[in-house]
């Protein structure tokens, strides 16, 4: 079993939960498109002993090594289940002490990106669990993260991916995400720009939907043509961006949306948006983080 990751792999979380099989697969299968190794990482959490009893720390000397022992075939049959959806798949199983949060975050710098299941929680059990991988890993990852919270969309005719755009160089980087993630699918490409106009406002709504529309075709501009096969939608919708990206992607193979930023112009809110996608989205969402110049 590995302990470093090989750079550009795609490296998934996992854990004994379903979820994980559907994050799994699907980080197998992207590597396998890509042409890139795969990193399984199951991550180990003991418990905070700083302030513990003796009592406490006797029992987690005891049963440590019982619990890694447990997680170890699980490991082991992912990554059989891995090799054998994709034969000739380079695969690295790592069995890490640590919480699930930290161990990702410290493997993501790298990586080509960082793939985990999720559980249907609420926003706030999620702000004050142990257990929540997700939102630190948006908020602090230096590379994608892709939050499989339900399948993708592979039957859906045609096929297609959604980008939330919003004028931002943050949009920017999912952008171009996007339009790669689609070239390597054959898939075409709807990028959205989700605005309401913000209150009080002296600016009239047909003038900011002129504005939505110019900067999205700005955000765009350019990557039709270094990606010429992947046909290209703009959709402008007024509403919540939360609501209309997760229901733009319905069908979708997967959203992608930046990580952070509060819009290049006034109504545009994507900066808010991974937040309320990892708990709303109906397909994989792909989380892009602003690369600093």
């Amino acid at each position: 079993m590995g302990t470093s990751v090989e750079r550009g792999a795609v490296v998934v979380g996992l854990d004994a939960r379903p979820s994980a099989r559907l994050a799994l697969a699907w980080a197998a299968d992207e590597a396998a498109r890509r042409r890139l190794p795969l990193h399984l990482v199951i991550a180990v959490d003991a418990p905070d002993l700083a302030d513990g009893s003796a009592e406490l720390t006797s029992l987690w000397t005891s049963w440590g090594p019982a619990i890694r022992a447990a997680y170890a075939p699980v490991l082991e049959e992912a990554r059989d289940f891995a090799v054998q959806r994709h034969p000739g798949l380079t695969v690295v199983a790592e069995l890490a002490n640590g919480s699930p949060a930290d161990v990702l975050r410290a493997r993501a710098p790298g990586s080509s990106m960082v793939v985990i299941g999720s559980r249907h929680r609420s926003v706030v059990r999620d702000l004050f669990s142990r257990e929540t991988v997700g939102l630190p890993l948006v908020a602090h990852a230096p590379c994608p993260v892709v939050v499989v919270r339900e399948p993708e969309h592979v039957t859906h005719e045609p096929p297609h991916l959604v980008v939330g755009v919003d004028g931002s160089a943050v949009s920017t980087e999912a952008v171009r995400f996007a339009f790669e993630e689609a070239a390597f699918r054959d898939a075409r490409l709807i990028a959205v720009s989700a605005w309401q106009p913000p209150f009080p406002s002296g600016v009239p709504a047909d003038e900011m939907e002129k504005e939505v529309r110019r900067a999205l075709a700005e955000s765009t501009a350019g990557w039709p043509d270094k990606y010429p096969q992947v046909e290209l939608r703009h959709e402008i919708i007024r509403g919540h961006p939360v609501q209309v990206l997760t229901e733009a992607a319905e069908y979708a193979l997967a959203l992608v949306v930046g990580s952070r930023g509060l819009g290049g112009f006034p109504g545009l809110l994507l900066g808010s948006v991974s937040q309320g996608a990892l708990h709303h989205a109906r397909c994989p969402l792909i989380v892009v983080p602003h690369r600093a110049d």
